[in-house]
Formats: structure tokens, C-alpha cells, sequence
């Protein structure tokens, strides 16, 4: 059996910082020592040490009475290095304030990251809540109007697989967990143009979005807007909001 090649520029201990750091989220906004290890897999006296370096250069800051740690100012600036660094962002942008101010509606811009959605950008209505607002949100491809969207835009086998083999995670009672529904709702999207969601990650909210494409024809990211079941139809959606997002998406040419 052939001994795997190591990698000799990995940096274990670098590493295992990004996980004390990746450890940080919406569900787990502080955390003591004990916690840290049990999320990061990391014995208690390398988090303490890997911590405590973390907290010296100015990424974690720590509550002197409890001891707990949090993520400070600097940590921020990782964000807002990705923000710069992505040409996406900057040229579509200007494109979802004007599109939000048309629809007066919720707009977001995601990326595919492996089986995940990410937000890269969201531009939000007075009456968002604010865990809607924060760029950077994971969320199952699958189970999300933008994930579907990009996939759709896959080849046949590579849809094939993603339908069959990517993660799924239940945010409501109304969450398709049927895969075979879900193959079927992603071919629906590579038909119409775009990927549609009804109360999968929030109850009551239809999501609508359509893929942004390279040269290649490959899916790079997804226009997506999220609307209230209680206020529009999905015939309303698809007839209103719809052409709307195509005509965004296809506007927005990476080189």
C-alpha cells in the first residue's frame, strides 16, 4: 500500500489556530476553554495556548471576570479582506441596491463553497431580521433557492451526485429531506432558468434566485431574493421577481 506523500508547507499548528477561530459563529458567540476543545476536536491545553495567542495578536478578545472568549474588531477584518478580494462583490454590488429598490424586496448574492451556499451579499428591507443581514451565512445547497439555482447549471451527473450524496439539514418542518423531490425541483431549475424554494429554511418565505455564469457556462455565484408567502404567490414570484433576477444575473460578467 502506497504511503500518502506529505505535505512538507503544511502548518499543523496554523491549522489548528483557524479551527479555534472557525469555532465562532451565530450558535456560539463566547466561549470558555472547555467548549473550544469539545468543538474543535483540540485537547484543552493546545486551545488554551492556541487561545491565548489568538487573544495577544488581537483576534479574540477575553472577558477578564468570566474568561471566556469572543471574537474582536480585528477578526472582522478577515471579512472584510474576502469583500476586496472578490471582483464578484464589487461589480454586483451596485447591482442589488438598485435591484432591491425595484422589488423593495430582500436581494442576496451567494457563492457555492463545496456543498454549502455562502452569502456574499445581502442587502436587506427595514423589516429583515438581522441574522438575514450578515454576510457570510452557510446554509445547505439543497435546501436553498440559490443552491439549487447553481446546480442546475452542473452537468447531468454532477447534478445526479449532488442530489443523491450532499448533506441535507432540516431549518423548518416544511424542509424537503425527499431526495428525490429535490432532483426533481433542481431540474425544474435547470429548465426555467432558476431555483425555487418555499418555507425551507424559514417558514413562510419563498425564495426565488438564478445563476450567475462564467465564460465556461459554469455556475460561479446566484442573484437571490426572499420574499413572504403571506404577501406574494409563487405565480406572483415567478412572473415578477423572476425575469428580474435573470436579467441581473446575466448581467454581471466576470472575466
Amino acid at each position: 500500500m502506497t504511503k500518502q506523500k506529505q505535505d512538507t508547507l503544511f502548518v499543523g499548528s496554523l491549522e489548528k489556530g483557524m479551527r479555534v477561530l472557525s469555532a465562532f459563529g451565530e450558535r456560539h458567540r463566547a466561549l470558555g476553554l472547555t467548549e473550544i476543545a469539545a468543538l474543535t476536536g483540540l485537547d484543552r491545553s493546545a486551545v488554551q495556548r492556541l487561545a491565548n495567542t489568538l487573544h495577544k495578536t488581537g483576534y479574540l478578545n477575553k472577558d477578564p471576570e468570566t474568561r471566556r472568549y469572543s471574537p474582536s474588531l480585528k477578526f472582522l477584518e478577515l471579512g472584510n479582506a474576502y469583500l476586496w478580494s472578490d471582483p464578484l462583490v464589487q461589480l454586483a454590488m451596485p447591482k442589488l441596491i438598485e435591484l432591491g429598490r425595484k422589488l423593495g424586496e430582500r436581494v442576496n448574492v451567494a457563492r457555492l463553497d463545496g456543498d454549502q451556499i455562502v452569502y456574499v451579499i445581502r442587502i436587506p428591507t427595514q423589516l429583515t431580521s438581522f441574522g438575514a443581514m450578515i454576510a457570510g451565512r452557510r446554509l445547505s445547497a439543497l435546501t436553498t433557492s440559490s443552491g439549487r439555482a447553481m446546480i442546475a447549471c452542473l452537468s447531468a451527473a454532477e447534478r445526479k451526485h449532488a442530489a443523491e450524496t450532499w448533506p441535507l439539514t432540516a431549518l423548518t418542518l416544511k424542509t424537503t429531506l425527499d431526495r428525490a423531490k429535490i432532483a426533481a425541483t433542481i431540474e425544474e431549475a435547470a429548465a426555467c432558468g432558476y431555483g425555487l424554494t418555499v418555507s425551507e429554511n424559514i417558514l413562510n418565505e419563498i425564495g426565488i434566485a438564478a445563476p450567475i455564469l462564467a465564460a465556461d457556462g459554469r455556475p460561479v455565484a446566484a442573484v437571490q431574493c426572499s420574499v413572504s408567502s403571506m404577501k406574494w404567490s409563487i405565480e406572483k414570484v415567478r412572473s415578477g421577481i423572476a425575469p428580474h433576477l435573470i436579467e441581473v444575473a446575466n448581467s454581471i460578467q466576470l472575466s
